[in-house]
């Protein structure tokens, strides 16, 4: 698992919800759960997920008729970027789809759930106040630098922001 974590960050590969802010554990996901077979186990089908994401997705594999509809879940190995398909709206935190593989990877992993949704949000609020401020004084012995670090550390544990959909790649 070390090395599967390496890859994402500490991240799930599906949500991007940190290792800390998932309950300290991430599990072993088969991206595709028709190579489970040890003799088929390829490094690039074994994901980092969260308990939340891993359940969701479970064994669910798009049937050939979905997939010929251009229904997928999206590789994060291959697909790096997915600007393409998914972006964050920034008044409602959710992760809408820009494409048939996005809307199919964000109903079946249900990265639209209250406690993803809530921690997007977080994470925006947060970097407001450090970019737009002033940045409220937490205790009376921390200094505006202090608290502006501590904030800056929480979001960064934080799903990262998806690209707005005027900033999709071209």
């Amino acid at each position: 698992m070390p090395y599967l974590l390496k890859e994402t960050g500490d991240r799930c590969a599906y949500s991007c919800q940190h290792l800390q802010r998932a309950n300290g554990k991430l599990e072993v996901d088969h991206f595709n759960p028709t190579l489970k077979h040890p003799e088929r186990n390829f490094h690039d089908n074994l994901l980092p997920a969260s308990r939340h994401c891993n359940g969701a997705k479970w064994d669910w594999w798009p049937t050939k008729l979905e997939r010929k509809l251009g229904a997928r879940f999206l590789n994060p190995y291959k697909e790096q970027d997915y600007g393409s398909h998914l972006f964050e709206n920034p008044t409602t935190h959710e992760i809408e789809s820009a494409t048939v593989e996005g809307w199919y990877h964000i109903a079946k992993l249900d990265l639209n759930a209250p406690h993803l949704v809530r921690e997007r949000r977080q994470r925006a609020e947060i970097w407001a106040q450090l970019t737009i401020g002033p940045v409220t004084i937490v205790g009376p012995t921390q200094s505006v630098q202090e608290c502006a670090r501590v904030l800056r550390e929480q979001a960064e544990e934080m799903i990262p922001a998806l690209p707005l959909l005027g900033q999709l790649a071209d």
